[in-house]
C-alpha cells in the first residue's frame, strides 16, 4: 500500500466523513485515496476558506474535520482556520504536507520551518517518521482535538510517508475515538452555587458557544426555566435557548450585565466580547458562577465567587439534579424583571422603528429587516462584517442551537464563505444563508465557485455599502490611486459573479426589492448572490457603551 491509502484509510477508519482542502504536491494522492475510501473531498479555492470549514464543521458535529493542505505556503495559508478554531475551542484536524526528509535544510521544494510555525494555535503538532506510525499519529490528533477542552492538531507528512510502500496485511487501523469522558464538578461547589443563585437579587446566566457545543441545550433549557431565570447569549450562543423565548433578555444586554448582582457563566470565557467581567459594564460587586471545561480559565479577568470545573452537559445534570431536590423559582414579578421586561420593550420599539425605515438609499436595519423576514424557521445563519454582523445579530432571530456562526472570539473576517460551505456540507437538508458584508465577503468571495461545483445551494446576502464600514457614491472626484482607504468600487455588481459559474444573482436597491428577491434566491436549488444596495454612510444606531479598545487595565485607547 502507497501511504496515501494509509492515511485514507485510517481516517475512514476513524470515522472522519469530510476533508477540506487543496490538492498539490505532495498531498493530491491523500485526496484521490480518500474519494476512494468514500470520504467527501471539499476541494476549495484557498486553504485559508477550507481551514475555516474544517473548524465550523467540528463546532458543529462536535468531531474534528480534517483540512488537508500542501507544504509550505498551503499550510501557511491554512494556518488562518487553524488559528480561528484554536481561539474558538473548536475541534479541527489540519494535515499538512512537508518537504522530503532528506531536502530539509537543503532549500528543498516548499520547504517551511512548519511545526514551528503552528505549535503556538494547536493542541499537539507532530511530524510522522515513517509509515508504519502514521494511524498512531492521526488517531491521536483527533482524540485531542477532542478530548478536554476541544482545539486544533496538526499531523505533518512528509512526502516520503506518503509516496512510501508498505505490506497491506501489516497494517493495524486505529478503533474510532469515543466520546470526551464527562467530567462532573465538585458536589459542594454544585449546591454553593445554587445557593448563591437562591439569594441574587439581580440573576443573570449567560449561555455562550460551549454550552452549544457540549449539546447541552436540553439541560440549559430545563434549568432557566425551572428557575425562572433571565438569560443572555452571547453571539453564537444564539439558539441554545430560542431568541423567542420569554426569558431571554437579549434585548437589554447593557441593563442585564451593568446590574446584574450574581452571573452563571454557561460555556462563556470572560474575554474582550464580554467586557472582561470588569467595570464599567458590570457592578463592582458582581459575583460570578463559573462553569467551563478548562480549570485553568477559572478565575481569569476577575475571580470566581463559584468555580465549576466540569462538562458544561455533566454540571447543568448536577445542577438540574439539585434543583429537582431543593426547588426555587425566581419571581417574574420582580424589580428585577420588571425592569428587564420595560428595557427590552424599549430597545425592542427603537429596533423597530429603525428596521420600518423605507427611505432611500436603505439603512442597515431596513436591508436586514427584509432578509430576516424571509427566513425559514430553521435556517443557519452565518454572519460577518462589522455592522452588518452587529446590527444583524440584533435583528436576525436564532431558534435552534448551532445555527449561527459568526467572526466568533477571534473577531476573524473572511470565515463566511467556509462557514456557509461547512454547514451545508453537515446540514445538506436545511437553507444556509451567509449576511456578508461586501468587505467580508471579499476575502473568500472565490468560494462561490466551490459553492456552484458541488451544488452547495447556498444563499449569499451581500449588505454593500461601497467600503469597509463606509464608502463613497463614486470615485470621480478623487485622483487615483488616492482613493480614500477605506472605499471599494461603487455600485459593484457582485451578484454577477455567481452567475459566471452557474448560480443566480439579484441587485437590490430598494426596500420594495428586497422581500421578492430574498424569497425568489431561497426557492432556487442553484447557489446565489443578493447584492443589496445600502447608504454608504450607513451606520449603527447610537451606542449606550463604544466599542473600546485598551478599555480594561487602565487602557485610554477607543475605537
Amino acid at each position: 500500500m502507497e501511504g496515501a491509502a494509509v492515511v485514507a484509510r485510517t481516517l475512514k477508519a476513524l470515522e472522519v466523513t469530510d476533508v477540506f482542502g487543496v490538492v498539490g504536491r505532495p498531498v493530491t494522492n491523500i485526496a484521490m485515496m480518500a474519494q476512494a475510501e468514500g470520504i467527501h473531498f471539499w476541494s476549495f479555492r484557498n486553504e485559508q476558506a477550507a481551514s475555516y470549514a474544517a473548524g465550523a464543521a467540528g463546532y458543529m458535529t462536535g468531531r474534528p474535520a480534517v483540512c488537508l493542505a500542501v507544504s509550505g505556503p498551503g499550510v501557511v495559508h491554512a494556518l488562518a482556520g487553524l488559528g480561528n478554531a484554536w481561539a474558538n475551542c473548536w475541534p479541527m484536524v489540519l494535515i499538512g504536507g512537508a518537504t522530503s526528509t532528506d531536502h530539509s535544510e537543503m532549500g528543498g521544494f516548499q520547504e517551511a520551518p512548519q511545526i514551528e510555525t503552528v505549535r503556538p494555535y494547536v493542541k499537539m503538532a507532530c511530524r510522522a517518521e515513517s509509515l508504519a506510525r502514521v494511524p498512531f499519529y492521526i488517531e491521536k490528533a483527533i482524540r485531542v482535538a477532542m478530548y478536554g477542552r476541544p482545539g486544533p492538531t496538526y499531523v505533518e507528512l512528509p512526502a516520503e510517508v506518503i509516496y512510501d510502500l508498505m505490506d497491506e496485511s501489516k497494517l493495524v487501523l486505529p478503533r474510532p475515538v469515543p466520546p470526551p469522558p464527562l467530567t462532573f464538578a465538585d458536589p459542594k461547589s454544585v449546591r454553593a452555587a445554587l445557593e448563591l443563585l437562591k439569594t441574587a437579587k439581580n440573576p443573570l446566566v449567560i449561555v455562550g458557544k460551549g454550552t452549544a457545543y457540549a449539546r447541552a441545550e436540553a439541560e440549559a433549557t430545563h434549568f432557566v426555566e425551572k428557575t425562572g431565570l433571565p438569560f443572555l447569549p452571547t453571539p453564537m450562543g444564539k439558539g441554545v435557548l430560542s431568541d423567542e423565548h420569554s426569558q431571554s433578555v437579549a434585548a437589554a444586554r447593557n441593563l442585564a450585565l451593568q446590574s446584574a448582582d450574581v452571573i452563571l457563566l454557561l460555556g462563556a470565557r470572560l474575554n474582550w466580547i464580554l467586557h472582561f467581567g470588569q467595570t464599567p459594564r458590570y457592578n463592582k460587586d458582581v459575583k460570578f458562577i463559573h462553569v467551563e471545561i478548562a480549570p485553568e480559565e477559572l478565575n481569569n479577568s476577575v475571580r470566581a465567587e463559584v468555580a465549576l470545573a466540569g462538562d458544561i452537559k455533566a454540571v447543568l445534570t448536577q445542577l438540574n439534579d439539585l434543583l429537582a431536590k431543593s426547588p426555587f423559582q425566581f419571581p417574574k414579578a420582580s424589580p428585577w424583571w420588571n425592569a428587564l421586561n420595560d428595557k427590552v420593550a424599549k430597545n425592542k420599539a427603537v429596533n423597530a422603528k429603525l428596521c420600518a425605515d423605507e427611505r432611500m438609499p436603505l439603512s442597515y436595519y431596513r436591508a436586514l429587516k427584509g432578509v430576516h423576514d424571509t427566513l425559514p424557521h430553521d435556517a443557519i445563519i452565518v454572519s460577518e462584517g462589522a455592522n452588518t454582523m452587529d446590527i444583524g445579530r440584533t435583528i436576525f432571530d436564532n431558534r435552534l442551537p448551532r445555527h449561527r456562526l459568526d467572526a466568533g472570539t477571534w473577531g476573524t473576517m473572511g470565515v463566511g464563505m467556509g462557514f456557509a460551505i461547512a454547514a451545508q456540507v453537515v446540514h445538506p437538508g436545511k437553507k444556509v444563508v451567509a449576511i456578508e458584508g461586501d468587505s467580508a465577503f471579499g476575502f473568500s468571495g472565490m468560494e462561490i465557485e466551490t459553492m456552484c461545483r458541488y451544488g452547495l445551494n447556498v444563499c449569499t446576502v451581500i449588505i454593500n455599502n461601497n467600503g469597509i464600514s463606509m464608502g463613497v457614491e463614486d470615485l470621480s472626484g478623487f485622483e487615483k490611486p488616492n482613493v480614500p482607504f477605506f472605499v471599494y468600487t461603487p455600485q459593484a455588481r457582485y451578484e454577477k459573479l455567481i452567475e459566471a459559474f452557474g448560480g443566480k444573482g439579484y441587485y437590490v436597491t430598494k426596500p420594495e426589492e428586497i422581500e421578492p428577491a430574498m424569497r425568489d434566491a431561497l426557492a432556487q436549488k442553484c447557489p446565489t448572490i443578493v447584492n443589496i444596495m445600502i447608504d454608504t454612510a450607513a451606520t449603527r444606531k447610537p451606542q449606550e457603551h463604544p466599542f473600546e479598545l485598551g478599555a480594561t487595565l487602565g487602557g485610554k485607547a477607543k475605537l
